[in-house]
């Protein structure tokens, strides 16, 4: 949503700091990314955004086609197979993404168990992105979250960090004898 998410902020004594807001609704925006490591290469990041308006019979969230283009782009960024890690969102495991997935030889995909977002990276992502934006007005959120994203692939660490947060194990497991 447009709303600018609450952050804690320093204020003089007895002065409340005030972010104002206006009420009338202003759209959404809708974000999809993915990070991906390769042994040998640095972290990257691929992401989409659009932008929603709210007119009547538009779609609210991203659509199979636009998760589809993530994931060909991210295969044609890295030129390599993928080894995707998902969650539960209904998008991600409809029909048209399981005939997607069947599809792409080079597409490997595991479903994350339910309610595990402390597993998934790319919710380390949003909560450093959301963080970044606490207390602005956010008539311009579209291209505040446009430029926050297109400054993390300059900090791999950042995004080793955000894999790294999730315990998992990254390291392939030793073929059988």
């Amino acid at each position: 949503m447009r709303r600018p998410p609450k952050g804690r902020t320093w204020g003089r004594r007895s002065i409340t700091p005030v972010v104002k807001v206006s009420g009338r609704r202003s759209g959404r925006v809708s974000a999809a990314g993915l990070i991906a490591m390769r042994p040998g290469s640095r972290t990257r990041l691929c992401h989409r955004l659009r932008r929603h308006t709210e007119r009547k019979g538009e779609r609210r969230s991203l659509s199979e086609r636009d998760y589809i283009g993530l994931i060909d782009g991210m295969h044609q960024l890295v030129k390599a197979p993928i080894v995707l890690i998902w969650d539960r969102l209904n998008t991600h495991v409809s029909h048209a993404m399981r005939d997607f997935i069947n599809a792409r030889d080079w597409l490997t995909v595991f479903i994350l168990p339910a309610y595990a977002p402390e597993l998934n990276a790319v919710e380390y992502l949003w909560a450093h992105v959301k963080r970044s934006l606490a207390n602005l007005a956010l008539d311009r959120l579209e291209t505040l979250v446009r430029n926050r994203l297109k400054q993390l692939p300059y900090r791999p660490d950042i995004l080793d960090g955000f894999l790294t947060g999730t315990g998992l194990s990254l390291d392939l497991p030793p073929p059988p004898p």
